[in-house]
């Protein structure tokens, strides 16, 4: 093995957190993130997952979030930082930017604290593609996370700095999907 190979080899592997990001125009960045969200949850990990521009209890993965055994729901935090609607440029508004801030401050104490091995930023990409969170903000809290957490962004419209630091991108892109057909959002698949 080169010397080049053995600096690649980082001893200390799964003591080490990494930056997740998973971005594109495809179905299932959400998913995926609690996805991983119970599989440290099933690990004993603490969890925070913050949803930006996520309002409203119409949520089946927050129904399930609900119904955790005590013993793994005690590890886990969920707040919401939005509104029940879905934000778009054209429609955002101050209250939108008062619910994110309020989320983006939890994110940056808990950080900073280090209060978790695992943190979600749910539709991060969202807050800062829409003006909500400075993106040279986010960078420089991201370079400055304790070495163990794990921090996933997900949401559309990744911008370059993020997958820059980041350590793992996922871009989703669809192929095909029912909607273009007519097909609604549906109760425990989409929502």
């Amino acid at each position: 093995m080169s010397d080049n190979e053995k600096q690649l080899i980082n001893p200390n592997w799964a003591k080490h957190g990494y930056i997740q990001v998973y971005t594109g125009d495809g179905k299932g960045k959400t998913t995926a993130s609690l996805g991983l969200a119970m599989r440290a949850l099933g690990r004993s990990w603490k969890v925070l997952i913050i949803m930006f521009t996520k309002g409203g209890d119409d949520y089946g993965e927050l129904n399930s979030f609900r119904n955790l055994s005590p013993e793994i729901a005690k590890n886990l935090t969920i707040v919401q930082a939005g509104l029940d609607r879905i934000v778009y440029q054209s429609n955002k508004s101050d209250a939108d930017a008062a619910e994110i801030k309020k989320g983006w401050e939890l994110a940056k104490k808990a950080i900073k604290n280090d209060e978790y091995n695992l943190i979600i930023l749910d539709e991060a990409n969202i807050a800062i593609d829409l003006g909500f969170i400075d993106e040279d903000e986010i960078v420089e809290i991201l370079k400055n996370k304790p070495e163990d957490m794990e921090i996933v962004l997900t949401g559309r419209n990744a911008h370059e700095k993020i997958v820059e630091i980041a350590h793992l991108v996922s871009r989703i892109e669809p192929v095909k999907h029912y909607w273009d057909k007519g097909v609604q959002a549906r109760k425990g698949i989409e929502y």
